[in-house]
């Protein structure tokens, strides 16, 4: 162990820990989940860190050989290379200046041993006066929650979504020519092709990607150059655009300074309404895998319509049944999804005065919700729907027996007739047909036309 010093006192520090005082005074104060800071946020808060030390250089506020031992500490941090060095659990001070320490130990350290200098000297290079130049925790973790939730949305999610969309559109076409009978309130209703289903949920998927979009322009939005509350107190005016700029061409997203700093530090919204968007989608891909669970349930005595990918063993008792697994796993991070919504909902409300005091809580929820919505989707496209069939002959013996064909004759012969024959067929056991045909209703041509299941899958001319 070694001894450090912050201004609360001596401290005892592992030897082999890039981090200091502060750090280990968190890591001390708050043992209550054993979870700690997201890889994301770790990344975002090297990239933060980098831009600071190349931005203030150009500002004349540090010179060249501290810039570049940051810049190079950053990198490695950037890389994963002190992941392990990162203890401080989520549940902490409200506005992470805990993780904010935390990395700016490591950097000042590690910059330091690449000058030459000694680790817990705090010099050459000092974590508050050298690598938190011109930050405040206050702006800096905000602007971490906005570059690693906009960097996972346009590297992870968005392209995982796109890619199913595309999957589904592909389900659309190969089964466009598949009539199925339609279900209302888990009723038989008139029928429908199994490739009209398929493009509503290739639609959903695509809305979904648009939703996300639209939140990526208040994600766009840092908060840096506010520092404290927003005023920009002990750094240069220029440093907030100066370092949208940097963060943009080192990220190659586009990022801006906050239009206004005040809202950016004393609120979440946009992460508020991120969230809300990740919602949407989960509960969208929550219902696509539900009515694929549903629609491949059997195989002898359930719907069967789908032939669902076996991919592993679905019972510990029972040889030879296979399960729904990757349409549960995918419903089970859907929950998961809503209830972190609703955990950055109240996050949201911590916005007190000019700080927000859950950013630890509503990084947390924000990043796991996105990469398990990412992750999830990756197995629902690669495991599910690629390998999805239809079971073509159960689609079609669905459709003659069903009730719902009186549907298309009511319009020639009235609702109370139809209705009439409808009760018939229930309670005769036949079919729509067959009771039309013994009622002699219409002519057998024209009764055909109306029943053709693959004419009521559109509007009639």
């Amino acid at each position: 162990m070694r001894k450090e010093k912050d201004s609360m006192g001596d401290m005892q520090i592992p030897d082999d820990a890039y981090y200091g005082a502060q750090t280990q005074r968190a890591v001390e104060n708050f043992p209550i989940s054993g979870i700690t800071i997201s890889k994301s946020m770790i990344q975002a808060l090297g990239k933060i860190k980098r831009s600071a030390a190349i931005v203030n250089h150009e500002l004349g506020l540090l010179d060249d050989d501290r810039k570049n031992a940051i810049v190079q500490a950053a990198d490695e941090i950037i890389e994963g290379k002190f992941d392990t060095q990162f203890p401080v659990d989520i549940y902490q001070t409200g506005s992470g200046t805990s993780s904010n320490m935390n990395c700016n130990e490591i950097l000042s350290n590690r910059a330091s041993e690449i000058m030459g200098g000694k680790i817990g000297a705090k010099d050459p290079v000092h974590p508050n006066d050298h690598v938190n130049l011109g930050q405040s925790s206050n702006d800096v973790i905000p602007t971490a929650i906005h570059i690693a939730a906009n960097t996972m949305l346009e590297e992870e999610l968005i392209p995982a979504l796109q890619n199913l969309a595309n999957e589904l559109d592909k389900k659309a076409t190969a089964f466009s020519d598949i009539v199925k009978i339609g279900r209302t309130h888990l009723q038989d209703a008139t029928p429908i092709t199994l490739g009209q289903e398929f493009s509503g949920y290739a639609q959903m998927v695509k809305n979904g990607i648009k939703r996300i979009q639209n939140a990526q322009g208040f994600l766009s939005e840092l908060a840096l150059g506010g520092t404290a509350v927003g005023t920009g107190i002990n750094t240069k005016a220029q440093f907030g655009s100066l370092m949208a700029k940097e963060i943009s061409h080192f990220t190659g997203i586009a990022f801006s300074e906050a239009s206004n700093h005040f809202e950016a530090q004393g609120a979440q919204d946009a992460a508020v309404e991120t969230s809300g968007a990740l919602k949407t989608i989960a509960v969208s891909l929550s219902k696509i895998a539900n009515d694929i669970r549903w629609l491949g349930s059997g195989p002898r005595a359930g719907l069967g319509e789908l032939i669902l990918p076996a991919v592993q063993p679905g019972s510990s008792i029972m040889p030879g049944k296979t399960n729904p697994v990757i349409c549960e796993a995918m419903i089970q991070a859907c929950a998961q999804v809503i209830g972190n919504d609703l955990a950055i909902t109240i996050g949201g409300q911590g916005g007190v005065f000019e700080l927000n005091l859950m950013l630890p809580l509503i990084a947390h929820n924000l990043t796991n919700s996105i990469t398990i919505l990412s992750n999830g989707t990756i197995v629902f496209t690669e495991k599910l729907i690629i390998g999805l069939k239809a079971n073509k002959e159960k689609c079609a013996g669905y459709i003659e027996g069903s009730l719902a064909m009186c549907t298309s004759l009511a319009p020639v012969i009235g609702y109370d007739k139809a209705a009439d024959i409808a009760y018939k067929a229930y309670n005769s056991g036949k079919t729509v047909r067959e009771i039309a045909i013994e009622e002699n209703v219409l002519d057998k041509d024209k009764l055909n036309e109306l029943l053709d299941p693959l004419s009521m899958t559109k509007p009639s001319n």
